[in-house]
């Protein structure tokens, strides 16, 4: 009874899509946060018989007898798309306006790049994430600062207490990637290149289709609510279905089974 693993294996699919829907959801409120969906491939097919059989000496079948095996999980697809920017006043609050990373410097030593912008000054006026992961190309800002600018280009600016002009302490850097969908998730708004991501590509924002800076601003999350409950509905009613096959698929061995008796 073929039936019975076929549907099991819708069941599973069906459960894994809820898990990232609760997951998306779960998220709707993290800053760059990226919402992502499960990709799907059916199974092998048991082949009876195959398309082009021939039937006679002239004559030959124009479609082939198999049955199929279900279905799983084989990916999951992140959208990059831009979040909407919500205006915080935030002097170390930075949004990116199109493609691309902030990097950062995880304890390990390694990379790590983010799209949350939600930065802090350390004791030492090191500008961090809110996990203190400094971030990358360094930059201090001084303890007597009394303001800082960020342009769109990524030059940060203070204005130093008992000075007129305005002192540049670093430039911001952009990375982007080949194929930002090969990112490898870590957690913590953070993402780790792989392989399949390419390697990063650091520069001025801006430059080379990199995005601009809005300093004074977060992105939000790219998820939607209404398309996620969308989703979980489908999901559920599709879940519901494939149970109906294993109970179907159980009738129709009670019913062998009663024929020996």
């Amino acid at each position: 009874m073929r039936a019975l693993f076929t549907a099991a294996s819708g069941m599973n699919a069906q459960q894994a899509n809820i898990d990232n829907v609760a997951h998306n959801l779960a998220n709707v409120n993290t800053t760059g946060f990226k919402k992502a969906h499960i990709e799907f491939e059916d199974l092998v097919y048991q082949e009876t018989r195959t398309p082009g059989t021939p039937t006679s000496t002239t004559g030959e079948t124009p479609i082939g007898l198999e049955m199929g095996l279900g279905t799983r999980a084989v990916g999951t697809s992140r959208d990059f798309s831009a979040g909407n920017l919500r205006s915080t006043s935030g002097p170390l609050d930075i949004a990116i306006e199109g493609d691309g990373f902030f990097q950062i410097t995880r304890p390990n030593g390694m990379p790590a790049y983010t799209r949350a912008g939600a930065f802090h000054r350390d004791a030492q006026g090191l500008l961090v994430t809110g996990e203190g992961y400094p971030v990358e190309p360094q930059i201090t800002i001084p303890a007597n600062a009394t303001s800082i600018s960020i342009s769109k280009d990524g030059i940060v600016s203070a204005q130093i207490a008992g000075q007129t002009s305005v002192q540049q302490v670093g430039t911001l850097e952009i990375a982007t990637f080949q194929n930002p969908a090969g990112l490898r998730p870590l957690g913590g708004n953070l993402y780790d290149v792989t392989t399949a991501s390419g390697e990063a590509e650091t520069g001025a924002p801006g430059t080379d289709a990199r995005g601009t800076l809005a300093q004074g601003f977060l992105e939000d999350s790219n998820v939607s609510v209404v398309e996620e409950m969308v989703n979980m509905i489908l999901s559920q009613r599709a879940y519901e279905a494939n149970s109906r096959v294993v109970r179907a698929a159980d009738e129709m061995l009670a019913q062998v089974n009663n024929l020996v008796r």
